[in-house]
């Protein structure tokens, strides 16, 4: 019997909190700026992926001094006129090149995401190294999150091409053109995904956080 080598251990990856959207469902203004247990969601995003990363950086457009107490790089869409997340990525991935040119990937969360796990980047850099994958994405239930996942740094030429060019803005279209691992968590006893949309999934993120003991 042929043992099969360990999974290599994930190398330098930092990471990207996309808070580029306009939270239209919550009236405007900041999603992750708003406050779950005496802590903003934004603080939390980066308490859960600080350990993980090789550094972080956030994604949001308009005047960065609105996050200057969280001490990170912000970094604002390079593709006018709010095109989605794939543009936050593309600006995270031109960053990387920039002035981490020794970074072959990226990780990107949702900046609004207060539960993100705990071994995140462990799972999808393992998943991508397995299955030989050139993208990986997180998944809970019966529900994938596109926009959680690690990108090559190598294909942000292609991104810009198909955003600018093509006009494409949903993120799964995108990654149907490449070999995609799909990491999938339990989501009970609470999903580590649950983001904040409206007014409504503050006050159950208020319940989550209780059940996270966080």
């Amino acid at each position: 019997m042929t043992n099969r080598a360990a999974p290599r251990s994930a190398p330098e990856i930092p990471g990207v909190l996309l808070a580029g959207g306009l939270a239209r469902r919550m009236g405007g203004g900041d999603k992750p700026m708003r406050t779950i247990g005496g802590r903003t969601i934004l603080e939390r995003a980066i308490a859960r992926l600080a350990p993980q990363c090789d550094g972080l950086i956030l994604n949001a457009n308009g005047d960065p001094a609105r996050f200057a107490a969280f001490g990170l790089p912000v970094i604002a869409d390079g593709v006018a006129d709010f095109p989605g997340p794939l543009a936050g990525i593309l600006a995270a991935l031109d960053w990387a090149a920039a002035n981490r040119p020794e970074v072959e990937f990226v990780l990107s969360a949702a900046a609004d995401c207060p539960f993100l796990p705990r071994d995140l980047v462990a799972r999808l850099y393992q998943a991508l190294d397995e299955q030989n994958a050139e993208l990986a994405v997180a998944a809970s239930g019966d529900q994938s999150h596109p926009v959680i996942g690690l990108w090559s740094v190598a294909l942000r030429d292609e991104l810009r091409h198909s955003l600018v060019v093509e006009d494409i803005r949903k993120i799964d279209r995108w990654t149907a053109r490449y070999r995609l691992a799909t990491v999938t968590w339990s989501s009970t006893p609470l999903d580590p995904f649950f983001n904040a949309n409206t007014v409504e999934d503050i006050a159950e993120a208020e319940r989550l956080a209780v059940l996270d003991g966080s």
